[in-house]
């Protein structure tokens, strides 16, 4: 494994250009942080998220730099990746005020895309609207770094014993 990966890193270095080292170097410093347990999840380091986190208000926001990885063929963010942030972002704000035990599950995400995400950062907010026994709706909000909202959404998720 260890061949076939110094295999890898050294054809990318050898024949990649400015932007794809950019890149490339934005993705192992983020693997890195996970390796070096500052993030728990392998998709916390890849996108550098910095969380911040209110239980008593019930929301969250996680901001992300912006990176060529992240872009689709138009040169800005891809909604799949605004997607990924939007519904961590809400996740998370659920299952910081669920009792130990229980945990929350994405169950319907709806997107509206408002504008194109560009810039050098992305921000998310989500923040609870209904928190039932079984299912917690909530909302967020996804702005790039001059402050244009990009997407809205809204969430269903399910609450299920871990």
């Amino acid at each position: 494994m260890k061949d076939r990966l110094h295999q890898l890193l050294d054809n990318c270095i050898e024949k990649g250009s400015e932007v794809d080292l950019t890149a490339l170097v934005h993705v192992l410093e983020g693997f890195q942080k996970k390796i070096d347990k500052e993030y728990t999840q392998y998709i916390d380091g890849l996108l550098h998220m910095e969380r911040k986190i209110d239980r008593d208000k019930k929301t969250c926001e996680i901001t992300v730099p912006l990176n060529d990885v992240w872009n689709n063929s138009l040169a800005i963010v891809h909604g799949g990746i605004t997607a990924t942030i939007l519904d961590t972002t809400m996740g998370t704000a659920i299952n910081a005020i669920l009792p130990e035990g229980y945990g929350a599950v994405t169950n319907q995400l709806n997107i509206h895309y408002i504008a194109p995400g560009i810039g050098d950062s992305l921000r998310c907010k989500a923040e609870i609207i209904h928190h039932g026994s079984k299912t917690v709706v909530i909302s967020g909000e996804a702005y790039r770094s001059d402050g244009k909202k990009i997407a809205y959404a809204t969430g269903t998720f399910f609450i299920i014993q871990k």
